[in-house]
């Protein structure tokens, strides 16, 4: 079966969409609180990585590879609760986290913007001027961080299968439209798709282990067989690549191939 994941932004009514689809399709529905939960796996405080999603830019500048870690912590945490599929996410960037995977609806929810408004207004108890202000920026704020901390702009809509604006279109015509879509061929899990999804998620696991340490490394598997490259000196190669490999190894269950390039200065 699919997964579906559905972008928003605040006040799109994104959420309800995907309460609303998960339940009509009797489907797990998860969102960025859940991943806070499973970054315990990696021994990452939830207040550590909050702030580093709330405000990715200002926080990554201030640390070396800091991205790159948090990037893999969040996508090994995501991959590993959508493996069994039958799952709606609607937490941050679905389109970038759950790529090259085909059995994947990815959907993108807009309303109007003078509805955004009547929203914020009346659940923050701003005025018009305040509340338009206020969600211009936080639009843009979510543009920026999407872009800093994953590299796309998740209001494009060449990243979606689906675009659904909320104005004539209720609520529950949006859920309908994706629950009837993703019975499509071409959105149903095949044995090949599935291998696909579990080769990306082990690679996330061991991405994630050697993030820590290793932050520039590259994991890859194919078929359950993981691929680690990664970079030093080349008086560092004796001493590295048996650890990098027990690290890798541990995480992936297997043994892992490690390759060591040295780094041309």
């Amino acid at each position: 079966m699919p997964i579906i994941t559905i972008s928003r932004g605040s006040y799109s009514h994104g959420k309800e969409v995907a309460e609303k689809v998960a339940r009509k399709l009797g489907y797990a529905c998860i969102s960025r609180e859940a991943l806070l939960r499973a970054s315990k796996e990696f021994n990452i405080p939830e207040i550590k990585l909050a702030r580093a999603l709330h405000d990715a830019p200002s926080f990554f500048e201030r640390f070396t590879f800091g991205k790159e870690k948090y990037v893999a912590y969040i996508r090994a945490a995501l991959l590993s609760q959508v493996q069994k599929d039958n799952v709606v996410y609607h937490g941050l960037a679905g389109p970038f986290l759950l790529q090259g995977i085909p059995h994947v609806l990815k959907v993108r929810i807009i309303a109007d913007p003078e509805d955004r408004v009547a929203e914020e207004i009346k659940r923050e108890n701003l005025s018009a001027e305040e509340a338009r202000k206020k969600l211009q920026k936080d639009d843009e704020d979510r543009r920026k961080w999407s872009l800093q901390l994953f590299g796309v702009d998740t209001g494009d809509p060449n990243l979606y299968d689906q675009v659904i604006h909320i104005r004539s279109m209720t609520v529950d015509d949006a859920a309908e439209l994706i629950a009837t879509a993703v019975k499509f061929p071409c959105f149903q899990t095949t044995p090949q798709s599935q291998q696909i999804l579990n080769d990306l998620a082990l690679a996330a696991r061991v991405k994630a282990a050697l993030a820590e340490e290793f932050p520039s490394a590259t994991v890859t598997a194919t078929g359950g067989q993981v691929l680690v490259v990664f970079w030093g000196s080349a008086k560092d190669e004796r001493d590295l690549t048996p650890y990098v490999s027990q690290l890798a190894s541990k995480a992936a269950g297997t043994e892992v191939e490690v390759r060591y390039q040295v780094r041309v200065i």
